[in-house]
């Protein structure tokens, strides 16, 4: 019998969330920059996900019911498991909506990072410029 130990769930979620703040946050200090076209495949990445979860929400709802599985003591036992999987604090809806937020992080990470990359890229025609 799996015994789970904690490493993963809304624990494992919640540091990947926060490394998606610091990515974000590092950017947003200039710690790195990102190139046009390299930025915008990464935005086009991050948008089709997005796009992919807002897509599958209302069908994912259905596992948010009872299934109609019978009344033997199994099946009983089971209906209620299906839902509680589904939306409990580990569960896979919950988990999947922490992602699409943590997309909107990753999605302004990488337009402060082209922006810094913008500015570099001036400063150094500027410097070129001047010499």
């Amino acid at each position: 019998m799996y015994i789970d130990s904690g490493g993963g769930g809304s624990a494992g979620f919640g540091a990947i969330g926060e490394s998606m703040k610091a990515f974000a946050g590092a950017a947003a200090a200039g710690a790195f920059a990102i190139n046009e076209s390299g930025g915008q495949a990464l935005l086009n990445a991050i948008r089709d996900m997005k796009d992919w979860v807002d897509e599958r929400q209302q069908d994912l709802q259905v596992l948010t019911y009872e299934p109609p599985l019978g009344s033997s003591h199994g099946a009983n036992t089971m209906k209620s498991f299906v839902p509680q999987v589904a939306t409990d604090g580990q569960g896979f809806i919950t988990m999947l909506m922490k992602f699409r937020e943590s997309l909107t992080d990753a999605e302004q990470g990488i337009n402060d990072a082209m922006r810094n990359y913008r500015a570099l890229d001036e400063r150094g025609s500027t410097k070129l410029r001047s010499t």
